[in-house]
């Protein structure tokens, strides 16, 4: 079965909650964001796929060479893995809206599925993503609503990268939304009040 691709914690929700999808970050694991959703989302149905590369011991989704240099073959895969995954639970929960959030290596391949298959989602948060290639056009994104969040002064993140794929998603006539603060990698207050009203906006 395709919602047995990974290891993830699930939770059921409430009636009429959202099903919500998170992406851990390089490092952390399916935990990391629940208490977030649980925060934002009180009640909402949750998956939540730990990544199943490891670098050094540190969880991921796919593989890298360096530092914002992806093995773009693997990511090929692990998006086709994920995104059959994520289709899989969606077929599984008929009738919920799927909102999804990922931050850093976890916003990755969050974005790299919605590059290929956005009619899975009706919210997407990216949380300091680094997307270091234009991805083709995809009319399927119109309409579509987009957070993307990121640090002025991120070194693993440039803004001026996150600039970029925000003027990808306008391009593709996305509803797309941003938010930066002054700092670095960290996710600040700020961002979290920023999902909080694109979620419930």
């Amino acid at each position: 079965m395709t919602k047995n691709l990974y290891q993830a914690y699930t939770r059921e929700g409430e009636s009429g909650k959202p099903l919500v999808f998170t992406f851990h970050g390089t490092g952390g694991n399916e935990n990391q964001f629940v208490p977030l959703v649980d925060g934002l989302i009180p009640g909402a149905q949750i998956v939540s796929p730990r990544g199943d590369v490891s670098e050094y011991g540190a969880l991921r989704f796919f593989r890298r060479t360096g530092e914002g240099v992806y093995d773009m073959d693997d990511l090929a895969r692990r998006t086709e893995k994920m995104t059959r995954f994520i289709a899989g639970h969606k077929a599984a929960s008929p009738g919920r809206d799927v909102y999804a959030l990922g931050y850093s290596n976890g916003a990755n391949i969050l974005a790299s599925v919605l590059f290929s298959e956005p009619e899975l989602f009706d919210h997407v948060v990216l949380l300091h993503p680094l997307i270091p290639w234009r991805p083709d056009d995809n009319t399927g994104l119109s309409g579509r609503k987009i957070l993307v969040t990121g640090g002025e002064r991120d070194p693993i993140c440039p803004p001026a990268l996150s600039a970029a794929l925000i003027d990808y998603f306008k391009a593709q006539n996305a509803d797309v939304q941003s938010a930066m603060h002054g700092g670095g990698h960290e996710i600040r207050p700020d961002e979290i009040s920023a999902i909080t009203r694109f979620l419930n906006g």
